[in-house]
């Protein structure tokens, strides 16, 4: 067992996701640090030219989880109100993302992401 194998997930639509892992440990995620912290690439790829990914012109206010699924053992696919739904949040990065403070994903196809270091040459 892994200290990022799931036990239990609780998604309140207004307010935020909790997830309890194997290991008893407990994660909130408030809504709009993960809207804000989406995995996504076009979401990383807005943060790594300095722009906001969320909120635009168009956002519904006030944001809510319109659908939540699991994907597979992996992760968690979450659908927005503004019907954004490309991201997947990895358990993994989740749990480092609860026990660091911060959102924290590995490089995605080369196009860097929050927490990635920068491309060599």
């Amino acid at each position: 067992m892994t200290n990022t194998e799931v036990r239990d997930i609780t998604i309140e639509r207004e307010r935020g996701v909790e997830i309890e892992f194997m290991d008893g440990h407990r994660c909130r995620f408030e809504l709009e640090e993960l809207r804000l912290g989406c995995p996504c690439a076009s979401c990383r790829g807005a943060r790594d030219q300095g722009r906001d990914a969320w909120p635009t012109n168009r956002s519904p206010l006030p944001l809510s989880i319109t659908d939540a699924q699991l994907v597979g053992a992996w992760g968690l696919s979450i659908t927005w109100n503004d019907g954004h739904s490309t991201g997947i949040y990895p358990w993994d990065a989740l749990r480092r993302w609860c026990d660091g403070g911060r959102p924290s994903y590995p490089p995605d196809s080369g196009l860097g992401g929050i927490g990635a270091s920068p491309p060599e040459g």
